[in-house]
């Protein structure tokens, strides 16, 4: 039986106009109405999935940042949070003095999401995220040990090799680095844990390799049928496109799960 349906939100649950594709969002609502639990895992941060986590009417968790911090919406908790090394932080200053042209970093600290640069790029990012970009004036102002992730943001991006990191394509023009450690699937197992729920009673659905390790942790992988297809190639089940209601296809194979 299912108990669980975590989904990412972008390309998933959330359509290129920014809201939930509404066949989806009803088909949650009725499997919270059924007794089950949504849980959103996003990389998204706080400020910004916290329109649809109220939207759904959901309590608890979500897994935001790509699984680096986990907090609980309704309350503002934080359950789970990891940080870049300082060192890692201290690498990527040196890798910001040469971007290739046309490639802006975004640094999320504090729940804030900061960049030095006002372009069009980072602009469209701060609108499609419904978030507010602070300048830090410099990034050595920022405190090294406080970083919960850096995101490139571009249409071309360097080799990175940085110890104790990992970085995940969110969107094609999104490279994400995060702590090692920080992913939606660690993030998953870790609070399936916490609460007692078993693995194999969970649904999982997304879009982007960003999603991989938490469709294959869970007990129902789902891929969103135009998703990636290193996410398709890996998931128990290939489903609807996301405008056609992936995440609803999910809510009616979990529901047949029930007695």
């Amino acid at each position: 039986m299912i108990r669980w349906i975590v989904t990412d939100l972008d390309g998933t649950l959330v359509g290129r106009d920014l809201a939930m594709v509404p066949s989806s969002r009803d088909a949650l609502r009725r499997f919270v109405a059924s007794g089950g639990e949504v849980v959103i895992a996003t990389g998204r941060m706080e400020l910004s999935a916290l329109r649809y986590y109220e939207e759904l009417g959901l309590t608890g968790a979500a897994i935001l940042y790509n699984g680096a911090r986990t907090v609980d919406l309704g309350t503002g908790a934080v359950l789970r949070s990891r940080h870049l090394p300082v060192n890692a932080w201290k690498a990527l200053l040196d890798l910001f003095e040469e971007l290739p042209r046309g490639v802006y970093p975004v640094a999320f600290s504090g729940g804030e999401a900061l960049a030095v640069h006002d372009v069009p790029e980072l602009r469209d990012y701060a609108r499609r995220d419904g978030i507010t970009l602070r300048d830090p004036g410099d990034w050595s102002a920022l405190s090294p040990g406080e970083i919960t992730k850096c995101m490139l943001i571009g249409d071309r991006f360097p080799e990175l090799d940085i110890p104790g990191t990992v970085t995940v394509r969110s969107e094609a023009t999104y490279l994400e680095v995060l702590p090692e450690g920080a992913t939606k699937g660690a993030a998953l197992r870790e609070l399936a844990a916490s609460r007692g729920v078993p693995l194999e009673q969970i649904a999982a659905v997304g879009d982007n390799p960003n999603d991989i390790d938490m469709i294959m942790t869970a007990g129902l992988g789902a891929a969103v049928g135009d998703g990636h297809p290193q996410v398709r190639a890996v998931a128990d089940v290939v489903v609807g496109a996301c405008a056609d209601g992936a995440v609803a296809d999910v809510v009616e194979l979990a529901l047949g799960s029930h007695p």
